[in-house]
């Protein structure tokens, strides 16, 4: 059943008429292997938000795609400033995305993972005390939790606190060989990443923020970049959904284009299949 505005696939092979819920899940998917897919809306011009939110580029489109992707993950991975900024609430799914998912022998509800190196989390947030699985929290050796944190997270600590290592002095706290960010500190995402498969979370979902992104992408963590485009031009000021250090460009080819009725553009670009798995990922069995 399609819902509101229509999508149609424009590339590579234009399909006519809208696309209905089973169709996107299926040009979508759940990858062979682990799996990284990041997700973000940016402004026609590469704005990240408006007005300081990201909620003010996405429309009923959008929406209904990020609705999706969550359905098909494992894990929502997100950076503590974002679940903070964003006011992120529970992860919950609708009865019938619960459905799908029992369906195709997953658990019902994705787990949350937040990045976070100073730990600095409200157990009270509705996004840890309403959440229906226990989420996991990502940080390092030294980072102390808030009282009431562990009653209702679990905090796997990746890496150490390397506030006197000369490659975090440049003030972004990250370094480029093992995803190290600041904000979410000095975890070690090539760990992290490794952990939630550990616990069987192959398939993971990132929806930023842009320290994070950048930090995954230096590790060569990223298989996946979704992409939607508002049509609007956000003017100067706003960042871009990248941010930290420079690093090594990463060729990433394009695998659909989708549009919406209202405008709206929907890009989907992910590694051959057929690489070598990037850093962290173990190969399929």
């Amino acid at each position: 059943m399609t819902v509101g505005t229509p999508i149609e696939r424009i590339w590579p092979a234009p399909v006519t008429g809208a696309l209905t819920d089973p169709q996107l899940t299926a040009l979508y998917g759940r990858a062979a292997r682990p799996h990284l897919r990041v997700n973000f809306v940016a402004s026609a011009d590469g704005a990240v938000t408006l007005d300081g939110y990201s909620a003010g580029l996405s429309g009923e489109p959008d929406k209904r795609v990020f609705g999706l992707l969550r359905m098909l993950c494992d894990a929502l991975v997100v950076a503590a400033g974002t679940l903070r900024h964003e006011g992120y609430r529970a992860v919950r799914l609708s009865p019938e995305r619960r459905a799908w998912r029992r369906e195709h022998g997953l658990a019902e509800y994705p787990t949350l993972v937040v990045v976070s190196g100073s730990l600095d989390l409200d157990p009270a947030q509705a996004a840890f005390a309403d959440a229906p699985v226990r989420p996991i929290v990502l940080t390092h050796a030294d980072a102390a939790p808030p009282p009431g944190l562990t009653d209702v997270a679990d905090v796997v600590r990746c890496g150490t606190d390397t506030a006197d290592d000369p490659a975090q002095a440049d003030g972004t706290g990250r370094t480029g060989g093992v995803g190290r960010i600041r904000g979410a500190g000095r975890v070690d995402l090539v760990a992290g990443l490794a952990e939630l498969r550990r616990r069987g979370l192959d398939q993971l979902l990132c929806e930023g923020g842009p320290h994070l992104f950048g930090a995954l992408t230096a590790a060569d963590l990223v298989d996946e970049l979704c992409l939607t485009v508002a049509p609007l031009l956000a003017g100067a000021g706003p960042g871009r959904i990248t941010a930290g250090d420079a690093s090594v460009p990463r060729h990433l080819p394009l695998r659909h284009v989708l549009a919406a009725g209202d405008g709206v553009l929907m890009l989907r670009y992910a590694r051959d299949p057929a690489e070598t798995p990037p850093a962290g990922a173990a190969p399929a069995a």
